[in-house]
């Protein structure tokens, strides 16, 4: 059974996501263990670096060597010899995602290689957008693997930066999946936060702000009008169109309203709430309302937004990737680690009812470690 590491740093940039898997079998019934998994914190001033795009060329090898110390890292603490691992899945760090246009993540590969000797796939999005999809969502591979099921409808929800879900209806192959990103995650609320505490504060821990702050209903209205919300799936989004500039315009809308900072962030976390609950209503419900919404990412710990999301879901069944054994922190370097293996093998891993592209193909680009054998 081949040991793998599943590397990923999300629209959040809260830092590298490490997952060390055991990882079996052939689609649909992989048998996937975790063995350990942690989140690496970013070093002072990586954060920034991103955001700004500055020297790309030189941040894309920086990038390289953390991702590398993140799989060292993260054998030590799943006590399992380095030499031991069979290959590397690295999403990289995504610095510009602008669908059917092109993507950009970096995070060199071919660093990653050479300083761990372990062959690595990495820059999975841009064999999609060349067969004319967007490049996103990836993670329903997994999502279908994991949860689909004779006779339940499910849904797996990913609140990140970007907020995404899989609609996996009852009895589904894979080829019936659909899967789409539905707008912000935490990607607004921290930005605010950021903005405001000059980066001192950079997300809303436990949604304790929010919980202090009053929504404002007239605001939210405004912003639920946002074109991306009810723009038909598929799609996919980023910091293109919930990053920095739109954050400061949510800033200045919410103090010419005369609202406090934590009812802006209030409406912030509502705004998330009610646009995921509305795309179900308006792409997801017509094909079947889910028994359950499994939800993962570092969303499900903001305990008031998860509270709206299920105010304005109270018929379904709400839970985490936890209550299926599965870290909701760890889900999104697993699937890259699960896609790895897959490529490795020749698979196609994107779905074209997700992604909008033309045909099924084999993602990534793979660095062949010093041990490398076809």
């Amino acid at each position: 059974m081949p040991l793998a590491v599943g590397l990923m740093s999300g629209t959040s940039i809260d830092g590298i996501d490490a997952a060390l898997v055991d990882i079996s079998g052939r689609s649909p019934n992989l048998r996937i263990k975790i063995l350990s998994w942690a989140i690496y914190p970013f070093p002072k001033g990586m954060k920034e670096k991103i955001l700004s795009g500055e020297d790309i060329c030189r941040l894309n090898f920086e990038l390289g060597e953390l991702f590398a110390q993140g799989v060292y890292k993260i054998c030590k603490k799943g006590k399992i010899p380095l030499e031991k691992i069979a290959f590397i899945g690295s999403h990289g760090q995504t610095i510009c995602h602008l669908g059917r246009a092109g993507t950009l993540q970096i995070g060199e590969p071919s660093v990653i290689a050479e300083r761990t000797g372990i062959t690595t796939v990495a820059d999975f999005r841009p064999r999609d957008i060349a067969a004319g999809g967007f490049g996103a969502p990836l993670a329903p591979y997994l999502h279908w693997m994991l949860f689909h099921h004779p006779r339940r409808h499910r849904a797996v929800h990913n609140i990140g930066g970007i907020s995404n879900l899989t609609f996996i209806p009852r009895g589904a192959g894979i080829d019936q999946v659909i899967g789409f990103d539905t707008g912000p995650g935490n990607m607004v609320i921290d930005g605010l936060l950021r903005e405001t505490t000059n980066n001192r504060t950079t997300y809303d821990h436990g949604g304790r702000i929010a919980a202090r702050g009053v929504v404002s209903l007239k605001f939210l209205k405004e912003l639920l009008k946002h074109p991306f919300i009810l723009k038909r799936p598929p799609k996919t989004s980023g910091r293109e169109e919930f990053g920095r500039p739109f954050v400061q315009k949510v800033l200045k809308r919410g103090w010419a309203l005369g609202l406090r900072l934590e009812d802006i962030v209030a409406t912030a976390t509502a705004f998330t709430a009610v646009s995921i609950a509305e795309n179900y209503r308006r792409f997801v419900f017509r094909r079947g309302v889910p028994d359950e919404i499994i939800f993962g990412g570092g969303g499900v710990h903001n305990a008031a937004l998860m509270t709206m999301i299920r105010a304005e879901l109270p018929d379904i069944r709400i839970v985490t990737f936890d209550d299926y054994g599965i870290p909701a922190d760890a889900a999104e370097a697993v699937c890259f680690a699960v896609l790895a293996y897959e490529t490795l093998r020749g698979r196609p891993t994107n779905i074209p009812s997700v992604t909008g592209a033309k045909e099924k193909v084999v993602l990534g680009k793979i660095v062949p470690g010093k041990d490398w054998s076809s």
